[in-house]
């Protein structure tokens, strides 16, 4: 009932909305003398606010035309490679001819949409050949795809996985660690012959006990029958996932701005400022920053109460207890993939030392095969995002993945990679 109201909010603040577009492009019309006036610059920087605030946010691109491959600009197109009903990879493809490590970048399926992992792809672009799980939101997936629970998350990984060859490397960030964990635990021990050549797992919520931060007391303070009937609601017919459940989009977002409402409401204040006074560069910078922030898309129910559950309430990976379509996960059989973890001191959302603890789980891995990264006076978003993580982070990780490249070596001397999709061979 919840969603439905939400929806007839939505729709019912339509008029006011569309004024205050006209309003807006009114009083900043170069036409208009009042624009160049403080008065008209208030009633068009008012009139954007309250557009903003009652407007539905869309996914926003990814928007990376190019990269710069050893001084020169290169090319990248956007190719969609794969699809499942919950999940599209995506390929950035990037028109030279040079043969770099494989990546596979594993989104946060929480709430916002991977291009939230933006800045992470565009810094390794240069080095790597990159490919990223774009998520589908949920309210979108038509019922006839069946659910989606924590167990289809790990087939979806493996499937990946397996389509993209042995010759890859998987970037978990944040939420999934703990299912790419799982899907490259299960591969070792089925002995499959695709299995990673390394992960790196940033700022993810392997175990949950130690450090526990705000976010992680929040999920264990109620039962997971408060989570149930309380935050999942039903798609309403106006969508293609029309009578799915979920964890609405617009209920995550308002757990997001109770973290810190104070910055949000100040940030608003400072972009009416900064209209008023024509500083359009500050502005703009505000625009982009929550044009990404407040774009949301609706969870699968079954997955996110699993993860509650599984991941927060009873610590199941690091207890020994997680189990996978009734297989129990064993991160020690992990033999042959490199693990890389890393940790913001002033991660306020995955305390430190709560990533790390996929060290211990995976007791079968040898010293070189592991290393772990602490990134000091660093928050939850600059692990990926962000100049200390172009400049301080991301050459370990580069170079970590070069370390680790089976394929590097026969590469420099002539021999071809295996292509996706051509998962039965090898080099």
């Amino acid at each position: 009932m919840l969603y439905h109201l939400h929806e007839l909010q939505h729709a019912a603040l339509a008029p006011l909305r569309l004024f205050a577009e006209a309003v807006q492009t009114m009083y900043s019309h170069p036409m208009m003398p009042l624009s160049y006036t403080s008065m008209g610059r208030a009633m068009a920087a008012g009139a954007e606010l309250l557009e903003r605030t009652t407007r539905r946010y869309p996914k926003p691109p990814f928007n990376l035309p190019t990269t710069r491959i050893d001084g020169q600009d290169v090319t990248v197109r956007e190719v969609v490679v794969y699809e499942k009903p919950f999940c599209h990879l995506l390929h950035f493809q990037r028109q030279t001819d040079r043969r770099d490590p494989r990546v596979l970048v594993v989104a946060p399926m929480s709430g916002h949409y991977a291009t939230l992992l933006r800045g992470t792809v565009e810094t390794l672009l240069p080095d790597h050949d990159v490919y990223i799980t774009d998520w589908i939101d949920a309210r979108e997936v038509s019922l006839d795809a069946g659910p989606f629970a924590l167990d289809d998350y790990i087939d979806y990984i493996r499937e990946l996985l397996h389509f993209l060859g042995a010759d890859t490397h998987v970037l978990a960030v944040c939420q999934p660690s703990v299912p790419v964990l799982a899907a490259v635990a299960m591969m070792a021990e089925d002995n499959d012959p695709r299995q990673p050549s390394s992960m790196v797992l940033m700022g993810g919520p392997i175990d949950t006990r130690i450090s526990p931060t705000k976010v992680n007391k929040l999920a264990t303070d109620k039962p997971l029958s408060w989570f149930e009937s309380h935050v999942i609601n039903t798609v309403p017919y106006v969508h293609t996932g029309r009578g799915r459940r979920v964890y609405p989009g617009f209920l995550q977002l308002q757990g997001f701005m109770s973290l810190n409402p104070e910055r949000h409401v100040g940030e608003h204040i400072n972009l009416f400022h900064n209209m008023v006074r024509n500083d359009g560069d500050s502005a703009e910078k505000h625009r982009e920053f929550y044009d990404e922030y407040l774009a949301v898309m609706d969870l699968p129910a079954e997955y996110y109460l699993n993860t509650i559950q599984k991941v927060f309430i009873e610590h199941q990976l690091p207890e020994g207890k997680f189990h996978y379509r009734d297989r129990l996960v064993k991160p020690q059989l992990i033999q042959h993939t490199a693990l890389m973890t890393i940790e913001g001191e002033k991660d306020d959302i995955t305390g430190i030392g709560q990533t790390e603890a996929a060290h211990k789980l995976c007791s079968g891995l040898t010293d070189d095969l592991r290393v772990h990264h602490v990134a000091a006076k660093v928050g939850h978003y600059g692990v990926f995002n962000g100049r200390r993580w172009r400049e301080e982070i991301y050459p370990h990780v580069r170079d970590f993945i070069r370390t680790h490249d089976k394929l590097t070596v026969l590469a420099d001397k002539g021999h071809e990679r295996v292509e996706p999709g051509r998962v039965g061979e090898s080099v």
